[in-house]
């Protein structure tokens, strides 16, 4: 019987490596990309490693993947839209993904519902990657069958928010999760985005977190749906109450909200549980006030209608930076920039020059 071929690892001295099984390369070969409807099945029976695939697919860059992608996201939509969206954001230390651990668990376990956590990461700057790492800081969670986490780097994307959040929220809801939380990097522009795709949302807040975080802190008070401030449990509890009395009285000097909504303030701690579920009855009770007065259906309607405009700019800009002439020229014209001898304003308005040029002449043409 022939012995397998060495590779140069297994020529090493003292490295004897065993040979791989005889059928590694079926399964390799068997693992190739599955079609439209393979993938739409997948999803739609809920099946997890499909799912994960799927939307691999959805971030990829490559743009052979993008028709694919969006071909499954259109067939998938009409299965879409029947549940709870919840963004979390919260200063650094606060507990996110402590206290989304807790909501999760909660969710699956006491009420038995599926529950998917998308948690934007941010990216390293070598290699793009997630840094965090949010599967490693939800071990429990993560371990349970009815829930789905997938943490996605946020590519440098506007304020650390993954340019595909909203399209992967869609294929977890497509999947049979009805609950998603979305859990963001927690530095300021991110909030703003995220509260443009979901409908709840909640800011996490440390008892004494100090006034150096007061601006971050009033920007995104405006637009949250429920402060809890966590860790109020043992000695910390009375501060946290104080805390909660204070941002309560504070909530008093904001302009009504336009959905009818009166924001809360509650006290939480993910720590002993108590609290979490007291959240989600807010959570819950905001879901069916909003449907009651008409604002939710209102709210969805603004949020694809800005979804739509978003993927407008990024194809614009895609295309733009993909055109012969732009990827000639760009390169010249930002050492110029870099050096001095070129204003910004000039550079871009010559790129802009060559780009309507082209477009005129393909008018022409027609």
């Amino acid at each position: 019987m022939d012995r397998p071929k060495k590779s140069a690892l297994t020529e090493l001295p003292g490295v004897e490596l065993p040979a791989p099984p005889a059928d590694l390369l079926q399964r390799v070969r068997k693992r190739r990309r599955l079609s439209k409807e393979q993938y739409v099945d997948g999803i739609l029976h809920g099946d997890r490693v499909v799912l994960g695939q799927a939307i691999t697919l959805i971030e990829s860059t490559r743009r052979a993947d993008a028709e694919l992608a969006q071909d499954i996201l259109e067939a998938c939509l009409p299965h879409t839209g029947q549940t709870v969206r919840a963004g979390i954001t919260g200063v650094p230390g606060v507990g996110k993904s402590t206290v989304i651990e807790a909501l999760g668990t909660h969710l699956t376990r006491e009420r038995g519902e599926k529950v998917a956590v998308l948690a934007v990461d941010p990216s390293s700057e070598l290699s793009g990657g997630s840094i965090l790492g949010d599967k490693t800081r939800m071990e429990q969670l993560a371990a349970d069958d009815r829930a789905f986490i997938r943490p996605s780097p946020s590519g440098g994307s506007l304020g650390g928010v993954a340019r595909k959040t909203r399209e992967t929220m869609l294929l977890c809801e497509a999947a049979g999760y009805r609950n998603v939380l979305v859990e963001t990097v927690g530095v300021g522009q991110s909030e703003t985005v995220v509260r443009s795709m979901v409908d709840f949302f909640l800011l996490l807040m440390l008892a004494g977190a100090g006034d150096e975080l007061q601006g971050m802190k009033r920007g995104i008070t405006e637009m949250t749906d429920l402060i809890a401030i966590n860790k109020a449990d043992g000695d910390n509890r009375p501060k946290a109450e104080m805390a909660r009395r204070e941002y309560e009285n504070a909530l008093h000097l904001f302009a009504p909200s336009p959905s009818g909504w009166s924001p809360r303030v509650v006290t939480c701690s993910a720590h002993t549980r108590e609290g979490i579920a007291g959240i989600w009855d807010v959570v819950l009770e905001h879901d069916a006030a909003l449907k009651a007065n008409g604002w939710f259906e209102r709210r969805r309607q603004i949020q694809v209608k800005r979804w739509m405009n978003d993927m407008i700019e990024w194809e614009l800009r895609d295309r733009f930076r993909r055109h012969p002439d732009i990827e000639a020229r760009l390169p010249e014209l930002e050492r110029e920039v870099a050096e001095g001898r070129l204003s910004p304003f000039r550079a871009a308005r010559r790129l802009l020059d060559v780009y309507d040029a082209e477009i005129k002449a393909a008018d022409e043409r027609r």
